[in-house]
């Protein structure tokens, strides 16, 4: 049996904002911070230290990934992919989400955000926020950087670096954390959990709070049952 923790970052400043983030990389708010430190105080009570962790390369999940080594006591490096970065937003990258509904109206911008398959549209090069712009992905090919990405997208690029390099660290028995985002960490839930296309829409990861998989032999669940229901403890979600 392994033990998998996803854990989505603690509240960032463009989440305070009500902003549509995506590859932007905005810090935590002060919030954030302690949503972080408490994520690492509740896996230290339960006696879920992890041996491995891994995060986008999003300073949010990076930090928060940090806060939970903290509160944990525990030094150790953090391996950071862009595969598990958070959905590319395109060009609503950076507008308030009130604001985008005016512009869009209320049904496309729903469509666009909560569909599996309907990305918004790509982010222009002029957009201060395109990522060819952010010096983090010089070492990427242009043509794997996103302009615009739906649900089934971002399961594309993250389900590969799942198998090569994640899995294996749980086939091994070791504890894995993913510090990541909420739509990563919803694309992996997808794939874990074999969630439907039109039943994966519904679901929304709270910041700051560890789900736990228990899986077996094939990283299967053990125990089948909602997302929502792995919290490590259900009452954060209520408070969510």
């Amino acid at each position: 049996m392994s033990t998998l923790i996803l854990l989505r970052h603690g509240q960032s400043e463009w989440n305070k904002q009500n902003l549509f983030t995506g590859w932007y990389d905005c810090d935590l708010t002060d919030l954030g911070i302690k949503e972080a430190l408490q994520a690492g105080k509740l896996l230290l009570e339960a006696e879920l230290v992890p041996d491995v962790t891994y995060s986008s390369l999003q300073k949010r999940a990076i930090k928060t990934a940090e806060l939970v080594h903290q509160s944990l006591n525990k030094k150790m490096s953090i391996h950071k992919n862009w595969r598990l970065n958070e959905r590319h937003y395109g060009d609503l990258t950076g507008l308030n989400k009130s604001d985008a509904k005016i512009m869009f109206g209320e049904q496309k911008i729903q469509e666009w955000r909560r569909s599996y398959a309907t990305p918004p549209p790509p982010i222009s090069p002029e957009n201060r926020f395109n990522p060819n712009n952010n010096d983090a992905y010089l070492d990427l090919p242009k043509e794997l950087i996103p302009l615009s990405e739906c649900l089934a997208d971002v399961v594309d690029r993250l389900i590969p670096y799942w198998h090569s390099n994640i899995a294996p660290e749980l086939k091994s028995g070791k504890k894995v954390l993913i510090a990541a985002h909420g739509n990563s960490l919803r694309a992996l839930c997808k794939h874990l959990d074999k969630i439907g296309d039109e039943e994966i829409v519904k679901l929304n990861i709270p910041t700051g709070v560890p789900f736990i998989y228990e899986l077996d032999e094939e990283l299967n669940p053990k125990i089948k049952k909602p997302v929502l229901e792995r919290a490590i403890d259900p009452k954060l979600i209520e408070l969510k």
